[in-house]
């Protein structure tokens, strides 16, 4: 298994999609860090060179944003928008969808099972 970013890639899987299993590294950053380091995204992890994957290393640690520092950064944004008592904020705090969508119907995933309400018959 070769590690990058603090993370075990798959060895069998070709660049590209290896990359992705770092969080904070899409497809997009992946086909990026590829053409700047100058190793082909067909090629498997497992066919690489020490040295390629090396120069791999650097770049991410260098030019991302991933793992544990992202996921850090991520939790003081919202904790920023909890304090600062914005609409994003109170969303947040209620459990709610933060960026505008239908609540009356819909967002199950985000406010939990649906709970009954009592004396609705007639």
């Amino acid at each position: 298994m070769a590690r990058i970013a603090g993370i075990n890639v798959p060895t069998n899987k070709r660049v590209l999609v290896a990359l992705t299993y770092v969080h904070g590294i899409g497809l997009t950053s992946s086909k990026n860090i590829c053409k700047k380091v100058g190793v082909a995204e067909y090629k498997r992890i497992n066919n690489l060179s020490e040295d390629e994957l090396t120069k791999i290393r650097d770049l991410i640690d260098t030019d991302y944003l991933v793992e544990g520092d992202l996921r850090r950064k991520t939790s003081m944004d919202i904790k920023r928008y909890l304090d600062l008592g914005c609409l994003r904020g109170l969303r947040h705090r209620k459990n709610l969808p933060v960026r505008g969508q239908r609540t009356h119907t819909n967002a199950r995933t985000r406010k939990g099972p649906a709970k009954a309400i009592a004396g609705k018959k007639k």
